[in-house]
């Protein structure tokens, strides 16, 4: 369970990003949605504690992410909406070892635990491939491989699918929707949306709507037509 009680994250200026936030997640599969500036990244970015509240607290099972950041990170994995930002080896194989190795692996060890990570994700092929010459949809995979293979039981994915073409947007949708540990998916793709568990929205930093995906998604498009 991701609970957020009264959080609230406020810009130097003071200005509220987050504003007075209370939730508890557990689903499956659960959506934040918004405009751009609503504030559901920032929110998202709350849950692994890479944000930290300026009021309130978040905790995710009975671990608080102030006190207990390094125990929250690793239970909660976080997929960047620019995979070039989150991969910093030449190739997937390596990119992917890099995780298992800090935790002290063998070179051995973290390269098989990388290769099948790939391979779950249809990377085989491309494991000692340069990264960059893969696609978007390829990278945002061997971003979200580096992720699944230290194995959390969240994973936060910011707009996974943005700026992909239909076929690699399907990859990564297949992908999220097989993976094991329960996500948190900030995101613009409507679509998706509808086929998950739970759906909120954010506008002005603050919870407008929240419940079933179809009736959120039809709230929010009912607002942006206002």
């Amino acid at each position: 369970m991701i609970a957020f009680d009264g959080v609230s994250v406020l810009a130097p200026d003071g200005t509220p990003i987050v504003a007075d936030v209370t939730l508890r997640l557990g689903e499956r599969r659960v959506a934040l949605i918004g405009a751009n500036g609503s504030g559901k990244t920032t929110l998202a970015r709350c849950v692994n504690g890479l944000t930290l509240p300026t009021r309130g607290s978040v905790t995710v099972g009975h671990r608080d992410t102030r006190t207990d950041r390094r125990a929250v990170q690793r239970d909660v994995g976080f997929v960047f909406q620019d995979s070039d930002a989150q991969i910093v080896a030449p190739t997937p194989a390596e990119d992917v070892a890099l995780g298992i190795r800090a935790r002290g692996a063998s070179r051995r060890e973290a390269d098989r635990a990388a290769r099948a990570a790939l391979q779950a994700l249809g990377l085989g092929d491309q494991a000692n491939q340069a990264v960059h010459t893969l696609s978007g949809g390829e990278r945002q995979l061997v971003a979200l491989a580096g992720v699944l293979v230290m194995e959390p039981a969240w994973v936060v994915l910011d707009e996974p699918t943005s700026a992909l073409d239909l076929v690699n947007r399907r990859r990564v949708v297949d992908a999220v929707e097989a993976m094991a540990p329960r996500a948190v998916i900030v995101s613009h793709d409507l679509d998706h949306v509808r086929g998950l568990d739970r759906a909120v929205l954010l506008d002005g930093g603050r919870v407008v709507a929240d419940g079933d995906p179809a009736d959120v998604v039809d709230a929010y498009v009912a607002r942006v037509g206002a």
